[in-house]
């Protein structure tokens, strides 16, 4: 009988949908109704009728998560809709007291004036503002504490003029999924994200590589846009310039305006997470879903951007569904920045529904079970198997055509990564090529996104020894799987003998996911650590995942289960209408 597992190919076949991240990264949206409806069915009829087609074995523990999905789902068009409301609401607001905020800065000028502060203004005075606009000179500011302030107190007259900021409706409870490898957590999710669609405006779905990167890529935008580096290029906002008041209390407006800005500087997790689920394509606004599979706190800066961006989306009201394979308390083993962690669990687990998928199953095992001999992964390596994964790597290229040439992809902030071997979406490297040298998540996604076959040559038998090409391994595979790549290998040992757990102990993996491409953000991650009031002293490059070996092994897992999936008939036969290389085409 079909399985969890195999929801992930059949039903995906006909059924899906693809976006464009706006980091350039591809996704391809799994929706799991059974039919067509003008209105999405809810997450527990579509679960009812692929059980009762044969498509999914029952499981008493994935109907429970299914119910707590429906009840939610039930819950979102009300809550559209009261968000829509208040988000018209909001912008008033925000209309409002920026006009009023205006108007005290205006009046605050004129009484310095008044007082004579600004007296004897003269020609040499329009120099300096000629030589302030154009960023010779740094400006003529009160000192910090002065500025902060009056800051403060121009902030608490316009919550006495125009109120305070509009209360949130209450959210619907967000769902947090745990559970073991290959039961069902990310389908489940993924059927409850596709009955959404036409219900929330602004949603999201990522995998944790993806939305790391999204981050990451987020702080770097802000950065330059409105960072440091931009202290020496000021301009004069238009509304400052059009005053009919005197050119020093133009400088004065400025400067309060500037300082405003440094402020926000200092705040930069909760500015990237105001623009992290918006639809860019959407001028109205809504409720908001972030779907967030394999959620991780792998190093010290994850949990603090985790926390910051979190934090933000739960306290505007976005929905957060995410699943991970530990529960909520368990997901920091190595009690890295344990205050800013604990905080953010305890936010976590006030908005979201805590649910576990108890079932032993992994389902993905029972598909290739079911399955007929696998012919994708190859082992030992000897020479038969040497011939057949040649063979195999001509029969493929004979197939798609074209010219076998070596190709460079983009991946992010101007890097590239190069590939050997290509041809018309097939891909060939080495091991040692993909897992042995500094690359990591950005750069796997790059290579799954633009081939659909990937051809990957001598996997050895992986041990803490080799500890950072295992994570590396661990990584590609997630990535290949989120992709809905055809992966064919040849390997040293079964799939199941892969990773060969030792008693070497903990050991530093200092690549962590590759986040540090160029020098500001390198800055910008020592920023958002210094923001959470964290100290880097003593650990290398500042940044240092300390994962435990059973982390390792729990990692491994995962990629055993995915690597198995790989290899079924299902799987293989919706390569062609999932992966974004098809799409694309069309």
């Amino acid at each position: 009988m079909p399985n969890v597992s195999q929801i992930s190919t059949v039903l995906r076949l006909g059924f899906s949908s693809k976006r464009r991240l706006s980091n350039g990264f591809h996704f391809v949206s799994r929706s799991y109704s059974t039919s067509d409806p003008p209105k999405p069915s809810g997450p527990l009829m579509s679960y009812s009728k692929l059980v009762e087609q044969g498509r999914l074995q029952h499981d008493s523990y994935q109907e429970k998560v299914v119910s707590a999905f429906e009840n939610l789902f039930g819950r979102l068009e009300h809550f559209e809709k009261e968000m829509e409301d208040y988000h018209v609401i909001l912008a008033e607001w925000e209309k409002k007291r920026e006009e009023e905020r205006r108007k005290l800065m205006v009046e605050e000028a004129e009484k310095k004036e008044e007082d004579g502060m600004w007296a004897s203004m003269n020609k040499q005075g329009q120099k300096l503002l000629g030589r302030w606009v154009l960023g010779r000179r740094q400006m003529n500011v009160e000192p910090g504490v002065g500025k902060w302030v009056s800051y403060l107190n121009r902030e608490r007259k316009l919550d006495s003029i125009v109120g305070s900021r509009p209360a949130v409706p209450p959210a619907p409870k967000g769902l947090y999924i745990y559970g073991n490898v290959g039961c069902g957590k990310t389908m489940l999710m993924d059927m409850f994200y596709g009955a959404t669609d036409g219900i929330i405006r602004h949603r999201q779905r990522f995998h944790f590589h993806e939305a790391m990167l999204k981050i990451n890529e987020q702080m770097h935008k802000y950065w330059k846009e409105n960072g440091a580096e931009k202290s020496s290029q000021y301009s004069i906002s238009s509304w400052i310039m059009n005053l009919p008041v005197d050119e020093k209390v133009k400088e004065w407006l400025a400067g309060e305006e500037f300082y405003k800005q440094q402020l926000q500087m200092k705040h930069i997790l909760p500015a990237v997470a105001d623009k992290f689920l918006v639809d860019q394509q959407s001028s109205k606004k809504g409720a908001s879903i972030l779907c967030f599979d394999e959620i991780q706190t792998v190093d010290v800066f994850a949990i603090v951007a985790l926390s910051g961006i979190m934090s933000r989306l739960l306290a505007t009201g976005t929905v957060l569904v995410a699943t991970s394979n530990r529960a909520p308390r368990e997901l920091n083993q190595d009690g890295m920045q344990k205050e800013i962690f604990d905080k953010f669990i305890s936010k976590l687990e006030k908005h979201c529904e805590i649910i576990s998928i108890g079932s032993e199953v992994d389902y993905r095992r029972v598909a290739a079970q079911n399955s007929v001999e696998n012919v994708h992964y190859l082992w030992p390596l000897n020479n038969a198997v040497l011939e057949e994964f040649e063979k195999m790597w001509l029969q493929i290229t004979d197939q798609y055509g074209g010219e076998i040439t070596s190709a460079t992809l983009p991946v992010m902030f101007g890097r590239t990564v190069e590939v050997p071997q290509s041809c018309n979406g097939v891909a060939r490297f080495t091991f040692e090529y993909l897992c042995g040298r500094p690359v990591g998540a950005a750069d796997y996604i790059a290579v799954a996104k633009n081939y659909h076959t990937i051809f990957i040559s001598d996997i050895p038998a992986m041990s803490m020894e080799i500890r950072d090409k295992a994570r590396r391994f661990i990584t590609l595979v997630d990535e290949l799987y989120n992709h809905h790549c055809c992966l064919v290998s040849s390997a040293e040992t079964p799939i199941d003998e892969l990773f060969q757990g030792t008693a070497e102990g903990t050991l530093f993996d200092l690549e962590s996911f590759q986040f540090e491409t160029e020098t500001e953000d390198s800055r910008l991650r020592r920023d958002v650590l210094a923001e959470g009031s964290i100290s880097a002293a003593g650990s290398p490059s500042s940044i240092v995942s300390m994962l435990s070996g059973e982390e390792e092994m729990f990692a491994f897992a995962r990629a055993a289960s995915r690597l198995i999936e790989m290899q079924t008939p299902l799987y293989l036969e919706g390569v062609r209408f999932l992966h974004p290389y098809f799409h694309q085409q069309k």
